[in-house]
């Protein structure tokens, strides 16, 4: 019997374990409270600038936008410079929503950013809309930008 009983709590404290890692293995990338507050401030002025001449492109190759996004997802970028020029993984920022809250450092502890782009295998987003402004500079000084709009499900 306390053989058994030991057997079972070895095999609880395995289990809690393995749901503990897999929790920790997706990003909360953001929270119900800072979607909620972002839904409901009011959009701040910019000046709407013409994109720079031969500035890096930013692809979203997923997810794709052509429905709902289910939450989690993943969130892969590509970054495509314009020759010579080579893109600067350091310059990588990404705010979001109305305050455009920097949630770059979030995305950095889950993904490493690469010349090449970033890949977030699951992040995890409150039910709603949301958007992400992305940006990425190159050697030149030129910075690419890229606004992400979706909703999840």
């Amino acid at each position: 019997m306390k053989r058994t009983h030991l057997s079972l709590k070895t095999l609880l404290i395995a289990t809690l374990l393995s749901m503990t890692a897999q929790v920790h293995a997706q990003l909360q990338l953001i929270s119900e409270a800072e979607a909620q507050a972002s839904r409901a401030a009011p959009e701040p002025m910019t000046m709407k600038a013409a994109p720079v001449p031969g500035a890096p492109q930013i692809n979203l190759l997923t997810p794709s936008l052509t429905g709902a996004v289910p939450s989690p997802t993943r969130i892969q970028l590509r970054f495509v410079p314009m020759a010579p020029a080579v893109i600067v993984p350091d310059s990588f920022k990404v705010r979001y929503g109305s305050f455009r809250l920097d949630i770059t450092a979030r995305l950095k502890g889950s993904a490493q950013v690469t010349a090449e782009g970033i890949d977030v295998s699951e992040a995890t987003l409150p039910k709603g809309s949301h958007k992400l402004y992305i940006e990425i500079q190159d050697s030149v000084g030129r910075l690419g930008e890229r606004l992400v709009q979706f909703v999840v499900e």
